[in-house]
């Protein structure tokens, strides 16, 4: 069990926000499977405070999903408060989680994400002014506000535990890690070092979550027994895969892992995914964002390439069920499917602001630095 404030997560796993992929639609797949803490696609908080029609569609939760967990990225303390004010006063979410993870350059070159923790007093004051608003909810009640973050910009720009412990001391309620930093964005491997040392650095009572190179339950066990950590937050993992919550709540509860799927059981949770994205998103816009999901589903599987191009330009619930009814269902799911899915890329270079490294005590928030664009 893992306890967040007054949350109780009979199982220690969180849903990574992923952009495009997190909606109402990927959350109740996955749900279905077992249980944890699925957070939405990331939040722009300008958005949120405007009431941007393209940010109310991501904010959609299924009336049976509890708890209702959202992320939100900003830079501006003051944007922050009256984002979660508005969570708050119009009941949006029962939990909410600030990015300071997030690596993609549009994002650091403002300022935000895996960027923000580099400027100590402006991190403080983002979180302090959340924690404020996520506690002024009527009857008493709070809700849980939690950071997820990187090790730093680079090596050379190392943050994670000045900000684990600024973070808790404003009243964060759970911190997570992803251990890699911007620079190596989705490349090499996660260390998991870090995480125990961020672990060390945080009070007992503040609950610390790993992130990074979660592709197997084998890999959430080996995890928090080389960590002491509290928790997992899996992200790429689970890409074609939600049945690696069931994995997971079995393998964390000590239980034997669930025998994996067939291609044939594969294919009716293929179906069954896009079903769901058509009931939130509409036939047409449902249809497309399923495409890339494809591919993920069949990693590892012997499946012709002309076969897989077609899932990958399927139109419609009747040219996916021809096509799947091509698949030959017995085929054992592959030994060696679990590893890297989605994005991984190579290192590089992290934009941000002109001089932003200049002075980590400045707190002025950047010009330009909010976005209205949900999703990351």
């Amino acid at each position: 069990m893992l306890r967040i404030g007054p949350l109780e997560l009979p199982t220690p796993v969180v849903l990574a926000p992923m952009a495009g992929i997190t909606n109402v639609a990927f959350r109740r797949l996955c749900r279905e499977q077992g249980a944890g803490l699925y957070v939405c696609e990331m939040i722009t908080a300008r958005a949120l405070v405007e009431k941007h029609p393209g940010t109310a569609e991501m904010i959609a939760f299924d009336a049976d999903e509890t708890p209702r967990s959202m992320q939100l990225y900003g830079v501006d303390p003051v944007t922050i408060g009256r984002a979660v004010d508005r969570i708050v006063d119009e009941d949006l979410a029962d939990h909410v989680d600030l990015n300071f993870g997030c690596p993609v350059p549009k994002v650091t070159r403002r300022g935000g994400g895996a960027a923000l923790p580099y400027k100590r007093r402006l991190f403080a004051s983002i979180v302090r002014a959340a924690v404020t608003a996520a506690g002024r909810g009527s009857g008493g009640r709070q809700l849980p506000l939690t950071v997820k973050m990187r090790v730093g910009i680079d090596d050379d720009h190392v943050t994670f535990l000045d900000a684990g412990r600024i973070a808790a001391a404003e009243g964060a309620a759970a911190v997570a890690l992803h251990a890699r930093t911007a620079a190596q964005r989705y490349s090499g491997h996660a260390d998991w070092d870090r995480i125990a040392e961020l672990r060390a650095a945080v009070p007992a009572d503040v609950p610390v979550l790993g992130n990074g190179d979660i592709f197997a339950a084998a890999d959430a066990v080996a995890m928090m027994e080389k960590t002491g950590c509290d928790g997992v937050v899996v992200g790429r993992g689970c890409l074609g895969r939600p049945w690696l919550f069931g994995e997971l709540e079995a393998a964390l509860a000590g239980r034997p892992i669930p025998t994996p799927p067939t291609l044939g059981e594969v294919a009716a949770v293929m179906r069954r995914h896009v079903e769901l994205l058509i009931a939130h998103h509409g036939e047409r816009k449902g249809v497309r964002d399923a495409r890339k999901h494809m591919s993920w589903y069949l990693h590892g599987f012997a499946v012709g390439s002309e076969l897989r191009r077609e899932l990958g330009m399927i139109d419609g619930l009747e040219r996916l069920d021809e096509l799947l009814a091509q698949l030959d269902g017995d085929l054992p799911f592959p030994a060696d499917a679990d590893g890297p899915r989605g994005r991984q890329g190579s290192p590089g270079h992290v934009t941000l602001p002109e001089g932003w490294l200049d002075d980590p005590e400045d707190d002025t928030v950047p010009a330009g630095a909010d976005v209205m664009h949900s999703g990351g």
